[in-house]
């Protein structure tokens, strides 16, 4: 008999033969009567299976247990029991994959911590079959986004010779035997001979290359894994995460503030409208105020603020009494606990902040006519603090080359990119959204690591 998946069984009228295939929640029951919970993944919700104790072998029946896997046939009935309208009067049950007592997903709570430890059983577990399934939704809001509003998915390159952010910390990719490295006179070691013929890394972001797509296509987005080598073991960071880059001509900063705000709105609604089951599960047992905080995004406007008044602000909270970790005055990086104050206390809702001091931006954005800070458009939500960092680029080649030099940048690698400004030039704009932030503030999880099927963290890539 086909399989019929059970988010479309829990649909179905009762009547009928079916056949149902999934793993083992729960098995409860008594002489006459067991109850299994089978759940195969398409769904949040299990369906059950009632099956008579005497038409099945007991031998058989001990094999059910937490975790195993099962080919279900039976007749699809309305149920008796509340949680559920229909469930499965099994007349026949396979045992496809047995779970013996050592599985580590076992019905006991279990710590998050715990269950990163066993990264390739957890995806079985309710929490994080709801989070990969809004992941997946995400992806699809994303790419139907940007279609519906005349973008093309543009791929940029994985292995690059320059570093898009002039921060160092990169993944060294090379083919040279690295128990016998070449070095010149002055010990560096001589790439002429590796694989590209110059060194290699993995990309830490593609806006550079889709800044060539957007001169030529117009408007263009990213979307795919990035590198960073930071021995950071924060709750908000990874070394191997994905990131959405869209990069427009002829956007200014209002233009990239709209699309922005309306971008995260257009996800978010997504969220609402496609992903409730899972979002009602994570608003019970994850967030309570899950749900509330997404549909608050949606009511209203974002804060559009320049950096100078926000400074204005958190030194205000300062001296009523307001306790910083890290320091807050003009010039500043601020702290992901300012971004989180103005937020969550002073505007209670989004902010878009505006014109940071150049000195902590990068090499590429718009100088403001004041000379000091340069149009940065970065997005504060709720919970997360920084989600989207933005910007007008720099579209002249004289103060883009006199930025770099400024900076004693090495612009020997970014002769190619250097090109956009010298021949056809054009007023453009872009961001970046961290996908893993986005899934962290739709689906409520605290840890970056549990947002994404397989973390890479410092000291860590099993799996």
């Amino acid at each position: 008999m086909k399989r019929t998946k059970i988010t479309e069984l829990l649909a179905t009228q009762p009547g009928g033969e079916v056949c149902a295939k999934g793993w083992v929640r729960t098995r409860r029951g008594s002489k006459s009567v067991y109850f299994i919970a089978l759940n195969d993944g398409s769904t949040i919700k299990n369906i059950q299976v009632v099956a008579d104790a005497e038409k099945f072998d007991e031998e058989l029946m001990k094999q059910v247990t937490t975790g195993a896997c099962l080919s279900v046939e039976g007749t699809l009935v309305e149920s008796v029991g509340s949680g559920q309208a229909v469930e499965i009067q099994a007349t026949k049950i396979e045992v496809l994959g047995v779970c013996g007592a050592d599985y580590p997903m076992q019905k006991k709570g279990q710590t998050f911590e715990y269950m990163r430890q066993h990264a390739h059983m957890r995806l079985r577990t309710n929490t994080f079959g709801a989070v990969m399934r809004i992941r997946h939704n995400m992806a699809i809001a994303i790419h139907t986004y940007f279609h519906e509003h005349g973008f093309f998915y543009f791929h940029t390159p994985l292995i690059t010779a320059s570093d898009c952010e002039g921060a160092g910390n990169m993944f060294q990719v090379t083919t040279k035997n690295l128990y016998d490295l070449k070095k010149d006179e002055e010990g560096k070691i001589i790439y002429s001979d590796d694989f590209f013929g110059e060194q290699t890394s993995l990309t830490v972001s593609g806006q550079l290359e889709g800044e060539l797509g957007a001169t030529a296509l117009g408007a263009i987005y990213t979307f795919g894994p990035t590198f960073r080598a930071e021995n950071s073991n924060t709750p908000r960071h990874l070394a191997e995460f994905w990131m959405i880059e869209p990069e427009m001509a002829f956007y200014d900063k209002e233009d990239l503030m709209d699309l922005e705000e309306d971008f995260i709105k257009y996800c978010v609604r997504w969220a609402l409208d496609h992903c409730q089951d899972d979002l009602e599960f994570l608003n019970k047992m994850i967030d309570k105020t899950l749900i509330e905080r997404l549909e608050g995004v949606l009511k209203e406007e974002f804060v559009r603020l320049p950096y100078t008044e926000g400074i204005n602000i958190l030194q205000e909270a300062i001296k009523n009494g307001k306790k910083f970790e890290f320091p807050c005055e003009w010039g500043d990086d601020l702290a992901s606990e300012h971004e989180r104050y103005l937020v969550e206390e002073h505007f209670k809702r989004p902010v878009i902040m505006t014109d940071y001091p150049k000195e902590i931006k990068a090499f590429y954005m718009k100088t403001n006519p004041d000379g000091k800070t340069m149009q940065g458009t970065d997005v504060l939500f709720p919970a997360i603090g920084e989600i989207i960092g933005g910007s007008v680029r720099e579209e002249s080649l004289e103060k883009l080359q006199a930025e770099i030099d400024r900076r004693k940048m090495d612009d020997s690698k970014l002769w190619w990119y250097l090109d956009t400004r010298r021949w056809g030039s054009c007023p453009h704009a872009g961001f970046g959204l961290g996908f893993e932030r986005l899934i962290l503030f739709v689906t409520g999880m605290a840890n970056i690591r549990d947002v994404i099927p397989f973390p890479r963290t410092p000291g860590s890539a099993q799996f």
